[in-house]
C-alpha cells in the first residue's frame, strides 16, 4: 500500500522557501477545526484542542488504513489561524486576548463520515474537553503570499513585517493570520523550529 504524503504533493503550499515570499493560490480543503482564545503557551484550551486535534486525525488515519480499499496517509502538521479583536494586541503582545482557530487538513478521499465516525470513537475512549468543540469544515483561502521561518516563534516578527510590506505593495491585507508548524517541537531545537507564515491578499 503506498503511503500519501500531501506535504509533498502539496509542496508550494507546504514548503515554501526561507529566502523569498511567493504567492500561492490556496484551494478549499477539508480540516479538522477548534476555536480557542489566549496566549498558546499558557492556555489550557490551547492544549486541549490540539490534543483533540491530533486524537481525531490519527483515529480517522487509521479506519481509513484498515478499510477494505483502504489508503494509507500521514497526518498532515498543526495550523493555526490567530487574529484579534483588537489589533493592537499583536503589537503589543497581549496574547491573552489572542483568538485563534487550530486545525489539521484532511485528505478529500477520507469522507466526512469517516471523521464524524472517528469523533464519536475518540469520544467513547477518552474524556477530551475540547472534543464537542471540534468541527469539519471546508476552508479556501485563495491568493496568499507565504515564507517560511526557521527558529523559534519570538524571532517571527520581522518576516511578518516583511510579508505584510511585500503584500501591500502589490495589493491588500485581507482575511487571518496563518501558520503551519512543519517541526515536531517537543523535540527539535527552537532555533530549527520551521513554521510557515502565510497571509491571504486582495
Amino acid at each position: 500500500m503506498a503511503k500519501v504524503d500531501l506535504r509533498k504533493e502539496l509542496k508550494h503550499l507546504y514548503a515554501p522557501s526561507a529566502k523569498a515570499i511567493t504567492e500561492v493560490e490556496v484551494p478549499a480543503f477539508t480540516f479538522l477545526m477548534v476555536d480557542g482564545q489566549g496566549d498558546p503557551n499558557h492556555s489550557v484550551d490551547y492544549v486541549e484542542a490540539v490534543e483533540a486535534l491530533f486524537s481525531v486525525a490519527y483515529t480517522a488515519k487509521f479506519m481509513v488504513k484498515k478499510a477494505p480499499d483502504g489508503r494509507d496517509y500521514a497526518v498532515m502538521p498543526l495550523e493555526g489561524l490567530w487574529w484579534a479583536d483588537d489589533l493592537a494586541a499583536f503589537h503589543d503582545g497581549n496574547r491573552a486576548i489572542w483568538r485563534w482557530t487550530m486545525m489539521i487538513l484532511q485528505p478529500d478521499f477520507v469522507p466526512h463520515g469517516v471523521l464524524r465516525e472517528a469523533i464519536a470513537q475518540v469520544a467513547k475512549k477518552k474524556a477530551l474537553p475540547a472534543l464537542p468543540r471540534l468541527r469539519i469544515e471546508r476552508f479556501e483561502e485563495g491568493r496568499c503570499a507565504q515564507a517560511l521561518h526557521v527558529g523559534p516563534f519570538t524571532t517571527e516578527g520581522p518576516l511578518i513585517q516583511r510579508l505584510h510590506d511585500w503584500i501591500q505593495a502589490r495589493g491588500n491585507l485581507r482575511g487571518k493570520h496563518h501558520e503551519i508548524y512543519l517541526s515536531d517541537i517537543r523535540r527539535a531545537a527552537p532555533a530549527r523550529w520551521k513554521t510557515v507564515i502565510r497571509q491571504p491578499m486582495a
